[in-house]
């Protein structure tokens, strides 16, 4: 059976003046975009260029939403009800939907972003509040999740159309989340070891944890980031690896647990 994966990057990422990432050279790279929604990064013209881009790529495009953390770019812990949570997703998808159609396109998934994304991982009730905020708007939208996470079980318990991700430039836990990046090795800085490492675990099934645990996982996609000066190296060296592996990248369908 052929392997195939999705290559995601969260981007748009800019704010006003000041530039976050290499958007344009990493979209000739992925096969699907997490568009921050103006709330922890971005704004509404660089929303508006970086789906124009995506879209003229045949980037599949995803609401990146996280929490209003302009200075702490949203990486930063916050504690929200979960009715106040629910209606802070909705904005940022209502934001990105609109912005995706004026692009000529639509959005097709939703990706928590930073904290938000963090703290879901250990919370299932905190992850079901975003999922089913995003769902109630969006019906038809993919759920990325972080595999092996509560998020996994959030979305899995609601049957709606998931696609598991990994991370190719993060070092993970037993558990399946990734290592705090307060801690050495947490990041990744490598692109000949981030390529190896993740098409090793792209072609075992399962996650490959800092301690030696090999955590199995369905693995639709994997996360590039753009915003480390390495990068773009990365996102090219995890591609070819993956290349030639003979692994098929194309944008995941998404299908229930």
């Amino acid at each position: 059976m052929t392997l195939t994966v999705d290559l995601n990057a969260d981007m748009g990422e800019s704010f006003g003046p000041w530039v976050m990432g290499r958007d344009a050279e990493v979209l000739d790279v992925v096969t699907s975009a997490n568009v921050a929604c103006g709330v922890h990064a971005g704004d509404w013209d660089v929303m508006a260029q970086t789906m124009a881009a995506a879209a003229a790529r045949g980037v599949g495009i995803g609401a990146h939403p996280g929490f209003p953390d302009l200075q702490g770019f949203g990486r930063r812990k916050m504690h929200l009800p979960h009715a106040s949570l629910a209606h802070l997703v909705q904005y940022q998808v209502g934001a990105a939907q609109a912005m995706a159609r004026a692009a000529g396109t639509e959005v097709r998934h939703l990706k928590l972003h930073g904290a938000m994304a963090n703290m879901a991982s250990a919370d299932r009730d905190m992850a079901l509040a975003c999922y089913e905020a995003a769902l109630a708007v969006a019906p038809d939208i993919i759920i990325m999740v972080m595999a092996g996470t509560q998020q996994q079980a959030a979305a899995e318990a609601l049957g709606c159309n998931v696609a598991c991700e990994i991370f190719a430039d993060r070092a993970y836990n037993a558990d399946a989340t990734l290592v705090d990046r307060s801690q050495p090795g947490a990041v990744i800085h490598d692109a000949d070891l981030a390529g190896q490492r993740i098409t090793w675990m792209v072609k075992d099934g399962a996650i490959h944890a800092e301690d030696g645990s090999r955590i199995p996982a369905r693995i639709d996609t994997i996360c590039l980031h753009g915003d480390t000066p390495e990068a773009l190296d990365i996102a090219r060296s995890v591609r070819s690896r993956l290349e030639e592996a003979g692994i098929t990248l194309r944008s995941f369908a998404g299908a229930p647990l």
